[in-house]
């Protein structure tokens, strides 16, 4: 019975959107391949399909092709955020995806959909390392496809954020403190999307019909954004606390925090999320979208408003966030 299921390939799948795209896809009645370094954290979603667990990562071309043969459809959301070089960022963001495209090309997956994961940094791919790795990964999965039977699609997420999100701890952190640094006037705009609504996406656009061959960006309704003390008042009102005192930081002091980091993560050999190249990400000041950047309403549209999204993610943050120390109860 479960043979007779659509088969959907997924890399990055027991990572913090990956989770959210394995349940989503399960919902929507596929059969599901896992790519994984390591056995996954949770079990896989409870009745759902047949979820089959592949061991491999993005440099093993044979683990690839095993992973999208006989896929209908395959979901690239595997990614690195965080590295202490620039050429990290581009061995997995670039060269991986690379890797993944040209499996599906080499006739493993004829037909296939693939819907590609990348990020809203892509569109200002010269403020970061990790921009340009992610707009650089985008063009070499396109072209690694070449003229295959396959179809493509590149789905450009803005700040995902909900349930397994350990990274947006750091916005908890502000909000607890008694002043919270911001930067300066005028305000940087930040779009935001609930995780199940990125998931949501990347599932519709898994569909047979669904557009192929674009770039969309996905927000949540509020397709602008929002400013670093709005998203700060709301998380502290579903707190029931007070804002704390904004600090605004001269762009010059920002970037100088970021080198800071930079520095540190070397001597220690620890990758930070935060570096110059973040800072400038921070301090671009326009990370808003347009309707007619997002997929047509038809296949996909937002379900979930910040306000409820940031009270789920609150819940699960005082509910231990997973096992980081510390938040219980925050």
């Amino acid at each position: 019975m479960a043979e007779a299921l659509p088969l959907a390939a997924v890399t990055g799948g027991t990572g913090f959107l990956g989770r959210h795209v394995v349940q989503a896809l399960a919902r929507d009645g596929w059969r599901l391949r896992i790519l994984v370094r390591r056995p996954p954290a949770l079990p896989v979603p409870a009745g759902g399909p047949l979820v089959e667990v592949l061991h491999g990562d993005l440099e093993d071309a044979a683990a690839l092709r095993r992973l999208v043969e006989g896929a209908r459809a395959v979901a690239h959301v595997a990614g690195l955020t965080k590295a202490r070089r620039e050429a990290e960022f581009f061995a997995v963001n670039r060269d991986g995806g690379a890797r993944l495209a040209a499996a599906v090309a080499a006739a493993a997956a004829p037909g296939a959909r693939c819907v590609f994961v990348s990020s809203m940094a892509a569109r200002e791919p010269q403020l970061s390392p990790y921009a340009a790795s992610k707009r650089a990964g985008e063009d070499a999965a396109v072209a690694a496809l070449g003229d295959s039977s396959a179809s493509w699609v590149v789905l450009r997420p803005s700040v995902i954020y909900g349930p397994w999100d350990r990274e947006g701890l750091a916005l908890l952190r502000l909000a607890r403190a008694s002043a919270a640094p911001v930067p300066r006037a005028p305000e940087p705009r930040i779009a935001m999307v609930h995780a199940a609504d990125a998931a949501a996406a990347v599932a519709a656009l898994c569909r047979d019909g669904a557009p192929a061959g674009a770039r969309f960006e996905i927000t949540d309704a509020r397709h602008g954004g929002y400013g670093w003390r709005e998203l700060l008042r709301v998380l502290t009102g579903l707190m029931g606390r007070e804002p704390p005192r904004f600090l605004p930081v001269p762009d010059g002091a920002m970037l100088a925090a970021g080198a800071a980091a930079d520095a540190w993560a070397a001597m220690t050999g620890r990758a930070s999320l935060f570096g110059r190249g973040k800072a400038r990400e921070i301090l671009h000041r326009d990370w808003g979208s347009a309707p007619e950047r997002q997929p047509p309403p038809a296949v996909w549209t937002p379900r979930i408003g910040l306000e409820s999204g940031l009270r789920e993610t609150l819940d699960w943050w005082r509910a231990g966030a997973g096992g980081v120390p510390g938040m219980a109860g925050a």
